[in-house]
């Protein structure tokens, strides 16, 4: 008979995490791989955990005001979480929990030394590790002590640790429950971590492995520098021996010291290659198993390896499904997109169905595959000329990639197949009325879907929508709109470099492009100015707006004086951008049109910060302004050796880039208009299943891939677990970090600016929109939560379209992300602002508050004041 509140470690498996925990599960399932030396124990159940939660006094009301505690609130977390910890220790061990704990140590032996470990149902997951969170107890002795200890453990799943971490991981705390490994105790001689990934690079072909003398304790709390070593293939191909002064080790009577390692033995190597490279083939072996690269504790007994643990390590980046074992390098599509946070799998499938590129889904982002247009040498320079005009770090990770011999085989150039990757496309006239002619074409395409989408439904409605799909594909291809594209950017480019080669001007088209005609994007800034000035007058609507939290909030404008002008301004901007939002290429992101209030904010900082008529002053501006650049520019020109000749070169480039420059945002629109029509067509079906019982929420659908939803509306069956799956990934993949390119091995390469004109300790990145300007860094993650001060220079990972209205309250811009011609770049120039955008880390080395120096034309950032200043400044 199963006993209900013991398990034996040899009775479990990697099934019942909801019975023994993650810890105790995974112990279990490494015991069942043959060769495998797993310390003997057993798992002290959930049942018995639950069992004295019941007893302990108000714990539900305790459990209540913990959840609504937020997370930066250290010091009320601190005590409720000791108080928790006190009752918890203080519930007598019910006697049918203490009678089973007896008989399993009766059978492992009483008086055998025993580690007694912390196993939660959420730990060792393959989306979060919560490792660390909970207690461990090491060499305890006797019965009384190892139910002490157990007690313990149950008490540590509300240390200040574990509690803040499943705030800031949204995980309810009701919802994890506590097993304990009791486990017998082994006495290593050397003991440490091994990483199947390399945990640095993330490469999955390369093992790491640390070790030093004693338990592993001293390694897990830093007390001692590990030896380290590096291996691949069978071959350490790096090790650093290390000096270790101290271990940890076992005493006679219970609990552990800390012992000086004698002089002679302290250089020494706490194992030897041959011990080395057998850890790594048993860590291959666990690997194999579990499916997953692994974090894995070991310890060296009379000469064996012994496994202690054993987890997923979560914070490496998924590496897309290949469908053959060559080696591919994959370019990241969020960086170009300016986009780089997780999206949901209905998002993830539309991106792809309506892409121009097979893309390849990994961590909850897109990728494309480079590997054959780097393998031909004629595709591989052009490709890496575009790279480096978008992204300098992206063609330095890929020039790395290409350094290493054999990773990119060379392949021959192909045949005839069209102008080379990065080359010039065929030239068009210098004529506004192509980019009219375009606009036309897209808007009548876009009302012939709006038409014809509105009278299917049901299964009729995913018939009909990849035929729509391939006509978002054929607008998208139209080669005028391409060579339109590439006319604005390459007529920037050529006044770059000539300008520079002929007068030792900087980035010139930076303000020859100021208030340049038809740019969508810079428009949708100005024109929520034009709404702030319409809703100025009215004290009663504004004072309204700063309490607003309800998206209804249009409905109720009328009964204040002025609020049908209001409402009516506001509802006439959406109806022209109201189908953005930030992540709009996520079709599941909530849009304008659907949450108002995000809008909200920045018209209240519109109205604070600016002056009426500030629309038509800083277009007005900006115009006089590259007018002005264009007349001193051709002067000085003129009155070089050939000038008639370079300044009638550059007159036609001026005329060039502002006549297609701004037709550079459109495309962009005109795909999110598509997207939120197809959104707007399939909500009403989600809604229906909903109603049908079929789904439990119309979110739902934001979980599962185009296809799984079409099968979904035909047979009006899902798979309830999958989306609770899907769910929890989303949840992981939020926590990563894309990387620009990504190998096949699973190695994340950042790529480096490579340049000498960086002060010391400043922060290099990409210059796009030229000037130096000084102020206050604004830190945001969150465009809804912008409350900007005069002057202020904006922060942040990335921006796409959706920010350009924070573009005209701010003087400056600094983003993680981006390239010369991405939205960001583009706008900034639009604006006037400096902006360097590509900057590593930006909004962690940058603190918010903190008084900073944008060179926008030679693309560094300096920090002037130190954290504590920003602090001071940011509480004032």
């Amino acid at each position: 008979m199963i006993d209900q509140y013991v398990r034996d470690l040899d009775e479990v498996d990697e099934t019942q995490v909801a019975i023994v925990g993650g810890k105790g599960a995974r112990l279990g399932a490494l015991s069942r791989i043959d060769g495998i030396r797993v310390p003997a124990g057993f798992c002290v159940t959930t049942d018995a955990f639950r069992r004295v939660m019941a007893e302990v006094p108000s714990i539900d009301d305790q459990l209540d005001h913990l959840s609504r505690l937020k997370p930066d609130d250290r010091e009320a977390v601190r005590d409720l979480s000791a108080q928790i910890r006190r009752a918890i220790e203080g519930v007598a061990l019910p006697d049918d929990v203490a009678a089973a704990i007896s008989r399993a140590l009766s059978q492992h032996g009483e008086e055998a030394a025993y580690a007694v470990r912390s196993s939660a149902t959420a730990e060792d997951l393959a989306t979060a590790s919560f490792a660390g969170q909970q207690d461990t107890y090491l060499n305890v002795r006797g019965p009384a002590a190892i139910r002490t200890h157990v007690s313990r453990c149950w008490a540590s799943l509300f240390t200040e640790r574990a509690v803040t971490y499943r705030q800031r991981n949204d995980t309810d705390h009701r919802a994890v429950h506590l097993a304990v490994v009791v486990q017998k105790m082994v006495f290593p001689q050397a003991a440490g971590v091994l990483f199947t990934a390399d945990p640095v690079t993330s490469n999955r072909k390369v093992a790491s492995v640390e070790a030093s003398f004693g338990l592993g304790e001293a390694l897990v709390s830093g007390l001692v520098n590990p030896d380290s070593y590096r291996v691949r293939d069978g071959a350490i191909i790096d090790r650093t021996i290390a000096s270790k002064r101290l271990a940890i080790e076992a005493l006679p009577a219970g609990g552990t010291t800390r012992q000086a390692i004698s002089p002679e033995r302290q250089e020494q190597p706490a194992l030897t290659d041959a011990q080395v490279l057998r850890l790594v083939d048993v860590g291959r072996r666990i690997e194999a198993h579990f499916g997953h690269p692994q974090d894995i504790e070991w310890c060296l007994v009379d000469g064996d390896v012994a496994i202690v643990q054993s987890r997923p390590i979560t914070t490496l980046f998924p590496v897309p499904a290949a469908q053959d074992r060559e080696n591919h390098v994959y370019l990241s599509v969020g960086h170009q997109q300016m986009m780089t946070d997780a999206m949901k799998p209905l998002g993830l499938s539309m991106w792809q169905l309506t892409a121009m590129a097979p893309m390849h889904e990994a961590g909850g982002r897109l990728f494309v595959d480079a590997t054959r247009l780097l393998a031909a040498p004629a595709s591989r320079a052009g490709f890496l000329r575009m790279a480096e005009r978008s992204d300098p770090l992206t063609r330095d990770a890929l020039e790395t990639v290409l350094a290493r011999p054999d990773f990119v085989p060379t392949l021959p150039d192909g045949g005839p197949s069209g102008p080379p990757v990065g080359g010039t496309p065929a030239p068009i006239e210098n004529d506004p009325a192509i980019v009219t002619e375009l606009i036309e074409r897209s808007e009548a395409s876009l009302a012939a879907l709006r038409h014809d989408i509105a009278t299917v439904t049901g299964t009729a409605l995913f018939d009909f929508l990849p035929k729509a799909f391939e006509e978002h594909k054929r607008i998208l291809s139209d080669p005028l709109s391409m060579q339109a594209i590439m006319a604005g950017m390459e007529a920037t480019w050529w006044l770059n470099e000539q300008l520079s080669e002929w007068l030792g001007e900087k980035n010139a088209a930076d303000t020859l492009t100021l208030s340049a005609p038809g740019n969508i994007t810079s428009e949708m800034g100005l024109a929520l100015l034009d709404v702030a000035d319409v809703i100025r007058p009215h004290p009663e609507v504004v004072a309204f707006l700063r309490d607003v939290e309800d998206d209804g909030f249009l409905d109720e404008l009328p009964r204040l004086a002025g609020g049908t002008e209001v409402r009516d301004a506001i509802r006439a901007y959406l109806d022209r951008y109201g189908m953005r939002c930030v992540g709009e290429i996520d079709i599941t992101r909530p849009r304008w049109s659907e949450r108002p209030t995000t809008l909200v904010p920045l018209i209240l900082d519109n109205i604070r910060l600016l002056e009426p008529g500030a629309a038509g002053r800083r277009f007005a501006q900006g115009l006089q302004e590259a007018q002005q650049k264009r007349e001193a520019l051709l002067e000085r020109l003129r009155a070089l050796p050939d000038g008639d000749r370079k300044a009638d070169e550059t007159t036609r480039m001026i005329d060039r880039v502002r006549t297609f420059i701004g037709y550079r945002e459109y495309p962009k629109y005109a795909i999110i208009s598509r997207y939120f029509v197809y959104k707007q067509a399939l909500l009403p079906e989600a809604e229906r299943l909903v109603r049908d019982g079929v789904l439990r929420d119309r979110d739902d659908i934001f979980y599962l891939t185009f296809s799984e939803l079409r099968d979904v509306v035909r047979t009006h069956q899902v798979d309830d677990h999958l989306i609770q799956r899907r769910r929890d990934a989303f949840r992981w993949h939020r926590t990563l970090t894309p990387p620009r390119v990504l190998t096949s091995e699973g190695e994340a390469i950042a790529g480096s600016y490579r340049r000498d004109n960086v002060p010391a300790g400043a922060l290099a990145g990409l210059p796009v929109s030229g000037g130096i300007v000084e102020g206050r860094a604004r830190v945001l993650l969150d465009i809804a939560e912008a409350e900007l001060e005069p002057g202020d220079i904006l922060v942040t990972s990335y921006t796409d379209p959706s920010w350009s209205p924070l573009f005209v309250a701010v003087q400056g811009l600094v983003t993680e992300v981006g390239g010369l011609m991405t939205h960001g770049a583009v706008i900034a120039r639009e604006y006037g602002l400096p902006a360097v955008v590509g900057v590593a880390d930006a909004t962690r080395l940058i603190r918010d508050g903190q008084r900073i120096r944008v060179h926008g034309t030679d693309g560094y950032i300096e920090i002037l004041s130190p954290p504590n200043d920003a602090d001071t400044r940011a509480q004032l």
